[in-house]
């Protein structure tokens, strides 16, 4: 991998600077993160153009070792909790206008949820105890620790199937999407936990259930930070739980967002009662815009992540053979908020994908590998 490559995964840490200034900067600079994501990004992703290069086979092995790219993901684990601190403290102890506090929870929750999500998403799927933990760790600052439990145990199981609450289905909106995905996840976590605890003759009624643990931590960290700024002002301040909550919901309605996206009318054939084909990277829509793949740790590179679900980051393949988003992540998601623009694009494109490879899966040059730490 070249050095510039290696160094543009640098780019997601300038996003909290961009909170931070927008902030100091006051009135509409709050705006600022947005304005960058969402406007000036896609307009550089076009500008520079897609990626196609691949890591070479040979050189995977070493890849996945190399801790730079670890620490990469574990740094952000503190930043995102230093950024939501130091939010709730301003909270705490300055009067924002409306317009300020608006601007600035929605700065907070791009931080947390479009580059921290991703992050737990990433240190999630690896087999260390360390990792899984920074995952857990990111997830509590957004409120959703169960996503855990479920992406890994139920969305990778059951991607492109009726069963799985994370998959958007053709002519579904995402505000209809929206409340299935939230809840269904939500239910899904519970009984996989709670089926995981049968299997050990234990209760789902006990703290050994780790969707009952993920709903008591966020809370309690708030209420405990909550209490500490009290014990150091004297002023029990309501605005710091409420805007902790409202950055989490922002946060994990972009991811909702994000796999509304990623999944689009894709299905995967079942190939007898409740069993269906293999996951293989056509069953993920694609994106390869370099610079938005670097700000996002190579999320868009999603088609190879569900086939291989092991690989790392930075060892995830482009194929050019999985269907391809039109934009990156940034422009998708404001196109999901207009449904009758979404279906304009993305039926036409998920008509063309059937055309090509027929409602299942065709001969593809990607195995399926196991996970690796």
């Amino acid at each position: 991998m070249s050095v510039g490559k290696r160094l543009s995964f640098l780019i997601a840490y300038l996003i909290p600077g961009l909170a931070v200034a927008g902030y100091y900067l006051g009135g509409y600079y709050n705006f600022l993160t947005l304005a960058v994501v969402f406007g000036i990004l896609p307009v550089l992703d076009l500008w520079i153009g897609p990626d196609a290069s691949n890591p070479k086979e040979e050189e995977v092995p070493e890849l996945q070792k190399e801790f730079y790219f670890r620490f990469l993901t574990y740094g952000w684990a503190w930043i995102q909790f230093v950024l939501v601190i130091w939010a709730l403290w301003e909270v705490q102890t300055q009067t924002l206008s409306t317009l300020e506090w608006g601007a600035f929870v929605l700065a907070i929750g791009v931080n947390t949820g479009g580059i921290g999500i991703t992050v737990a998403h990433e240190l999630g799927h690896k087999n260390t105890k360390i990792e899984q933990w920074y995952s857990k760790f990111i997830l509590m600052t957004v409120c959703y620790m169960h996503f855990f439990i479920e992406h890994n145990r139920g969305h990778h199981v059951n991607v492109s199937t009726h069963e799985d609450p994370a998959s958007s289905r053709k002519g579904e909106s995402f505000f209809s999407f929206y409340p299935r995905t939230v809840f269904g996840s939500l239910t899904s976590a519970w009984n996989l936990e709670k089926k995981r605890l049968g299997k050990l003759g234990k209760s789902a009624w006990t703290l050994d259930n780790e969707m009952i643990t993920s709903m008591i931590i966020p809370v309690l960290f708030i209420s405990a930070v909550t209490g500490i700024f009290y014990g150091i002002t004297g002023n029990l301040n309501w605005q710091v739980p409420a805007f902790f909550f409202v950055q989490s919901w922002i946060a994990f309605s972009l991811l909702e967002l994000v796999n509304y996206i990623e999944h689009y009318g894709l299905a995967r054939k079942e190939v007898s009662p409740g069993k269906f084909e293999k996951v293989l990277p056509i069953h993920s829509w694609n994106q390869n815009f370099s610079l938005s793949n670097a700000f996002l740790f190579q999320l868009q590179r999603h088609s190879d992540h569900h086939a291989n679900a092991g690989r790392r980051y930075q060892s995830l393949r482009h194929f050019e053979e999985s269907p391809q988003l039109p934009y990156g992540y940034e422009l998708m998601i404001l196109l999901a908020l207009f449904p009758p623009l979404w279906f304009k694009v993305m039926d036409k494109k998920l008509e063309e994908w059937k055309k090509q490879h027929g409602e299942g899966s065709v001969n593809f040059s990607g195995k399926r590998e196991p996970a690796t730490a």
